[in-house]
This record gives structure tokens, sequence and C-alpha cells, in this order.
């Protein structure tokens, strides 16, 4: 299992982005803008559990692709 987080700020497009820590994207928010998300099978448990704080959540395009809507 991997473990993920969200990042607490929206992009541009009032998204919060969903990033997988243990793949150590280059993209991850810094620590202090991190809602942990716990460990998951894969990105679809962890987008859903990220809707719980933010409603537009989605996949971070470069470590959860598969869960990463434009």
């Amino acid at each position: 299992m991997d473990s993920y987080c969200v990042n607490r700020n929206a992009q541009s497009n009032g998204d919060h982005e969903v990033h997988n820590v243990t793949k150590n994207c280059a993209y991850l928010p810094d620590w202090s803008n991190r809602q942990d998300l716990g460990l998951h099978q894969n990105c679809t448990t962890a987008v859903q559990k990220a809707k719980q704080y933010f409603a537009r959540s989605n996949g971070c395009y470069h470590c959860a692709t598969a869960c990463h809507t434009t």
C-alpha cells in the first residue's frame, strides 16, 4: 500500500491535488500544506478520502495519473 496526501491549497481551477507520497512525487506540496490521507491500495480510494476534506479533489498528473481528470 502507498501513502497519499492532498494539497490543502487549491490549484487555479479550484482542484486540490492528491499525491502519492510513497512515489516521492516531484510536485508534492510543502509539509505545511499537506493533509494526510493515510495508506491506500490505489489512488481511487485516496481521492475518495480527499473528497471528505475538499469536494474538488483530483489525482496528480505525475504520481496519481489514473485518477487525474482534466
